[in-house]
């Protein structure tokens, strides 16, 4: 069994490994996404499916993910997540943006 520490330093390794293939794969693309102070990240729920990336490449623990009720009764999953951004944490870095697969997180103006 891993010891809390063990989890946490392989969390940021993992960290770690997703911003710098991120940043190596969205070198061109990441130009044209607004970043700084003057903007916060928004989550578009209908596309967010809370595979909790956004949530690994987060350095300022700006999103938590919340238990949402699925919109689809015929489907049966125990826990449905969805990403939230906490504003006042954001620093508008624009990592989640690049992280998520599903583009379901865009920056707004602040």
């Amino acid at each position: 069994m891993s010891q809390v520490d063990d989890v946490k330093k392989r969390r940021q390794l993992e960290a770690a490994r997703i911003k710098q293939r991120l940043s190596n794969m969205y070198e061109v693309n990441s130009e044209e996404i607004p970043e700084g102070e003057e903007v916060v990240a928004f989550v578009n729920v209908d596309q967010c499916i809370g595979c909790d990336q956004c949530l690994i490449v987060c350095d300022d623990d700006a999103i938590e993910l919340y238990d949402a009720p699925l919109r689809n009764a015929q489907l049966h999953v125990e826990v449905n997540k969805k990403a939230k951004i906490l504003r006042d944490p954001c620093t508008g870095c624009r990592l989640c943006v690049l992280a998520c697969p599903t583009d379901a997180i865009v920056m707004i103006d602040r």
